[in-house]
């Protein structure tokens, strides 16, 4: 098949583009900035500059290139983490989760292609009530922090319209990345102990490898049919137990605890939340749907010999 990837240069891009000229698809992938014009062509693609945001161009890019399957990869987050001002952080990739996919899907209807899939998450968006696991079925949280509300309406917005749009898509629910070029900045704030666990550390997170990100979208374009998935390990866990293994894992010192209230002062209140009520997410689903594996199915592992590149198994 003709694989339209847009967004292609981040974290996921780069494994996932390999993965499709390996298995024989044709790959015609969008990046913003025209200095990653090699990268891509050395990945394999056929690259195309253009902005997400610009819709006359996005369209354009699509016809032109004809295929058959597109892949919404776009994201727009650069600098330092901002869970302060957790909405001004993503305010761009939620602009691309919504105004970006509503032009893709007008494209990919128009052009006749006939799959489309998209980037979405799961974790902090889930209802912070009930077991620790959620499903697909699962609500998103009815009570977001002020700060996030912009950022849960995108994500559902994604979710709902994607599996409802014409052609049918289908929606992949990454959870929280870690590999090559995707925790990098998470490992140096543990390392400078700037990462603590907050209260008694009970939130539950879901991680995903960017190679099991990448492996996930390949076997939804193959064969999935149409709905949500979540994209995760076998083995969610919480923060008291995950985080300081990573720090372990990284020869960084054990993470400093601190009480909510200075949790509170020192990250707001995004951070206390997802360290003491957040939910992971159930994978089952895709496993059985999409005939996918996570080959890195525990982030015990993972974590150990997964973070970078010359370490990948």
């Amino acid at each position: 098949m003709h694989v339209f990837v847009a967004g292609a240069t981040g974290a996921i891009g780069r494994q996932l583009i390999p993965r499709l000229v390996r298995a024989g698809h044709a790959v015609t992938a969008t990046t913003r900035t025209p200095d990653k014009v090699d990268l891509l062509h050395g990945l394999g693609a056929v690259p195309v500059v253009v902005d997400g945001l610009d819709s006359d161009g996005l369209r354009k890019a699509v016809f032109t290139a004809g295929p058959d399957v597109i892949v919404h990869q776009m994201t727009a987050l650069a600098g330092p983490s901002d869970l302060r001002r957790f909405d001004r952080w993503f305010h761009l990739t939620n602009r691309l989760r919504t105004e970006g996919a509503d032009t893709l899907l007008a494209a990919a209807r128009e052009a006749g292609v006939s799959r489309f899939i998209a980037q979405s998450y799961t974790g902090w968006t889930n209802a912070r009530t009930g077991g620790p696991v959620a499903t697909e079925a699962a609500g998103y949280d009815p009570d977001p922090a002020t700060m996030q509300r912009e950022s849960l309406a995108a994500i559902k917005y994604l979710d709902e319209k994607v599996p409802l749009a014409e052609p049918a898509g289908i929606v992949l629910r990454y959870g929280n990345f870690y590999g090559p070029g995707a925790s990098d900045s998470l490992v140096e704030l543990i390392r400078r102990r700037r990462f603590p666990i907050v209260g008694d550390g009970a939130g539950v997170w879901s991680w995903t490898h960017i190679d099991d990100a990448a492996a996930a979208t390949v076997a939804a374009l193959e064969h999935g049919r149409p709905g949500v998935y979540n994209i995760t390990d076998d083995e969610p866990a919480r923060v008291s137990e995950w985080l300081p293994y990573l720090a372990e894992s990284v020869g960084a010192k054990p993470p400093m605890r601190v009480p909510r209230w200075l949790g509170r002062l020192m990250a707001g209140e995004v951070a206390v939340r997802w360290m003491t009520e957040g939910r992971g997410a159930s994978n089952n689903k895709a496993k059985h749907e999409l005939d996918w594996r996570p080959s890195w199915p525990s982030w015990r592992e993972g974590f150990r010999s997964g973070l970078d590149d010359s370490s990948r198994g």
